[in-house]
């Protein structure tokens, strides 16, 4: 939905009908009316304080019956609302304009089909969806056409399904096993089935990877097998045996016939490739184009009509480059990625690829090793994470400049005793600006610990010009003012680190408090820049900057910021 619906006169029909959670009732002289505009749905009014904070907003927003506020994104004028100690004045908002609201709405049950031999199928159902509707996702998975869907029988208990019974009624009863019965004279069968096929329903609280089926996202009638291979820039590059790996086993899943499915989760489209027996994920595929305000975006986000992204200092279609960078910069403690060593914040193997259905290029994206987790760190406090695993995060964020990390793209594992937490989703690091820097583990206690000696001593290895130098010789050259701020970012990590400072005091020093104050790291460039002549080379202003920065930082005590 575009900006042009932001015309008071056409919505106030709505008015009538939404919730006074929403209206706030009485109107102060300072109340604006804005609009929510939600994908699939009527805009909808509320009324706000021009003076209230974005936390307060989207608590009323939580308060509306049937939003799935977790997963809530506020946008307005392409830019996400995500400062939430911010006043609603501090984004410009005023009477009439419209606020994008991105929230997953429906729940998604998965549906897992098992013949009487162990042969798996595996669904993502909206519980808007019928049963018929599963039917037909039965044929089309096994790939025949049932000559009509009489010839399947789904029960539940003794009592036959129909097909207009919605999907919601059958989760409401919790993990239960529903018999499909398939008529013998049915072309779809299975050799030996025995007519009896076992069909189970898991609550979405049971399976954190969520999935829907993503053939109305990913064009597959051109071809029966499609497939993907490996963008490489320069023919000096060599793919570790990890990603080479990665990518074959996701080749022999395609040519089995298990097509890409469309997570949940994410912003953007996010698209779970399965190995060559379907029954496990192998890798996350994202495409360019369906990125948050990108073309083909499916979150229902706005289309970015300057080409810069959800995140200032970013751009529309570079998030799978910052993907890819993301796990070339995450470093081994030995230094040496070659052979696909684990880099010391854990980040994935990632890489840039391009899909092809018989030579026909499809998308282009990222495709990340998927990793087997217990969820992300929104489903358990911080307090068992182990200060080690947090660090990690913590060191990776702050060279990165990272303007999303939120406790829901941290996943967690579990080895033996040990929690493991594992960074993804990198589409908002190399900003252009620090602007939106976002850290939530600056609230976790573990971030005001002191660094340990490893940490320390892998911190001190970093060198911002050779990241750089890096990026360039696998494809990717970062513009000047990407550049300047992971020289930046890097240079602030090392002296705060030297000095003694936590990653809650460095992490402070790189994110505004509201949206209307810079933030440290950006005050103290601003006074770089004014001893920063026209003609003079970015190595002497990183000089200044860095004599700037040193008397700052001595004058900072650990653990005293904020």
């Amino acid at each position: 939905m575009s900006a042009g619906v932001a015309t008071l006169e056409p919505l106030q029909d709505h008015l009538a009908v939404v919730p006074q959670c929403l209206l706030g009732g009485l109107q102060p002289l300072d109340s604006i009316l804005i609009f929510l505009a939600i994908p699939g749905m009527p805009p909808v009014p509320i009324r706000v304080l021009d003076s209230e904070s974005v936390a307060s907003v989207k608590l009323r927003i939580q308060r509306f019956k049937g939003f799935v506020i977790t997963k809530q994104r506020l946008l307005f004028g392409g830019h996400e609302l995500s400062h939430n100690n911010s006043r609603v004045r501090d984004y410009g908002l005023a009477d009439g304009n419209v606020l994008h609201l991105v929230v997953r709405l429906a729940e998604l049950h998965e549906i897992v089909i098992e013949t009487a031999h162990g042969k798996k199928f595996r669904f993502q159902v909206e519980s808007a969806h019928k049963v018929g509707y599963l039917k037909n996702m039965i044929a089309a998975q096994t790939g025949e056409q049932l000559e009509s869907l009489k010839d399947q029988k789904l029960v539940l208990g003794d009592k036959e399904l129909e097909d207009h019974q919605l999907i919601t009624d059958i989760a409401k009863k919790g993990d239960v096993v529903i018999h499909l019965f398939i008529n013998q004279a049915a072309k779809v069968q299975t050799n030996n089935i025995d007519k009896e096929t076992v069909v189970k329903v898991v609550t979405p609280k049971e399976n954190r990877n969520l999935q829907i089926d993503a053939m109305n996202h990913i064009d597959t009638n051109s071809c029966k097998h499609p497939t993907v291979e490996p963008i490489v820039v320069n023919l000096k590059v060599k793919l570790s045996p990890v990603i080479m790996e990665m990518i074959g086993t996701t080749i022999a899943g395609l040519e089995n016939g298990y097509l890409p499915v469309m997570s949940a989760e994410g912003s953007g489209g996010v698209y779970f490739m399965k190995d060559n027996s379907g029954e496990s994920c192998v890798a996350v595929f994202k495409p360019i184009d369906e990125e948050p305000m990108a073309e083909n975006n499916p979150r229902g986000f706005p289309l970015s009509v300057d080409g810069e992204g959800l995140k200032r200092g970013t751009l529309v279609g570079e998030g799978a480059l910052r993907e890819v960078a993301a796990y070339l910069l995450d470093h081994p403690t030995d230094g040496c990625k070659s052979d696909g060593a684990e880099g010391f914040s854990g980040v994935p193997p990632t890489a840039l690829v391009r899909s092809f259905h018989k030579g026909k290029e499809i998308k282009i994206g990222s495709l990340q090793m998927y990793v087997q987790n217990r969820g992300s760190c929104e489903d358990m406090g911080s307090q068992a994470f182990p200060v080690k695993e947090v660090h990690k995060i913590a060191v990776l964020d702050i060279r990165l400049a990272n303007a999303d990390r939120h406790a829901g793209n941290i996943l967690v594992c579990q080895d033996g005793d040990h929690l493991q937490l594992v960074p993804i989703d990198h589409g908002y690091c190399f900003p252009e600006k620090f602007e939106d820097c976002t850290f939530e583990w600056l609230y976790w206690p573990q971030a005001r610990e002191p660094f340990s000696t490893e940490t320390l001593a892998y911190i001190k290895s970093l060198a911002g010009v050779e990241d750089i130098a890096l990026l360039k010789f696998h494809g990717w050259e970062l513009s000047p003012q990407c550049a300047r701020v992971l020289q930046v970012s890097t240079m602030l990590l090392k002296k705060g680190a030297e000095r003694g400072l936590t990653a809650y005091d460095i992490g402070n020093l790189m994110c505004r408090e509201v949206v209307t104050r810079k933030s440290e790291i950006e005050s103290l460039m601003e006074e770089a820049e004014d001893y920063f002549l026209p003609g003079t080379s970015e190595e002497t202003f990183l000089e200044t900057l860095s004599e700037i920065m040193d008397g700052y930082l001595d004058k900072v005590l650990p653990g005293q910021l904020r």
